[in-house]
């Protein structure tokens, strides 16, 4: 009982960051799920919840969307895929793990400081950021960082950076659920029972986010999405030295 209502804490607080900035929520809820349960059940379950709140995020900003950034993105996010597995059968982990995380905090601090170019940068960066995005979905399952790197310095607009990942991870999430499907991973009775029980606090989390993001500034969400890149490149350094 006492590790239901711990799951159901974690989940609670992982999208309450999820609705004020778009994502994060596996970046807050796997490492600390990890920690009781298998990365087998922790994984797929927050792959689903994310899958729904994706839904739910992008149904609520449909109009939002930057579908051309999508379109952009996509094709080199699932050939990132491709090459992520091929990665994962033939590469060492660490040096990919210590070169995403000096990437990812080094962006981040840019952020947290406010040290932003002024100028959109170029849609070519779509190509290394799909790559990468698609490359780690596929590694360590967390696709995140370069795709939001990528937005925040392309949509200045924080409601359009929201509501553009969200529907990019519904397809690019989707198409990794479907593969876990087929892998047997969603099939576990105590991770669908305990999908069902997260419904209730993953929907109050992304309320009460969505009424803090209507709140923030798009200077203040920079700085929030930069922290949480910070703690996502830390993240993966403790995992090497782990």
């Amino acid at each position: 009982m006492v590790d239901t209502i711990l799951v159901m804490f974690v989940i609670l607080s992982a999208y309450f960051i999820r609705g004020i900035t778009g994502f994060g929520s596996g970046l807050i809820a796997v490492p600390l799920l990890a920690l009781s349960h298998p990365l087998q059940f922790a994984v797929p379950l927050v792959l689903a919840l994310d899958f729904t709140a994706s839904f739910i995020l992008g149904g609520l900003n449909t109009q939002k969307a930057a579908w051309s950034e999508i379109r952009a993105l996509l094709p080199f996010g699932l050939i990132g895929a491709c090459l992520g597995v091929f990665g994962l059968l033939n590469l060492p982990a660490t040096p990919v793990l210590v070169t995403l995380g000096a990437f990812t905090m080094f962006f981040g601090f840019r952020n947290v400081f406010g040290v932003q170019s002024q100028g959109q940068i170029s849609r070519l960066w779509a190509l290394p950021a799909g790559l990468v995005g698609g490359g780690l979905g596929a590694l360590f399952g967390t696709s995140g960082p370069p795709y939001i790197i990528y937005l925040t310095h392309r949509l200045k607009d924080k409601g359009e950076v929201r509501a553009t990942f969200s529907w990019l991870f519904v397809i690019d999430g989707g198409f990794r659920l479907t593969l876990f499907l087929i892998a047997g991973l969603l099939l576990n009775p105590e991770l669908q029972i305990t999908y069902v029980l997260a419904l209730v606090p993953m929907v109050m989390g992304l309320y009460m986010g969505n009424k803090v993001h209507l709140d923030i500034t798009s200077e203040g969400m920079l700085r929030l999405v930069g922290l949480l890149l910070v703690v996502s490149g830390a993240m993966l350094f403790l995992k090497v030295l782990l």
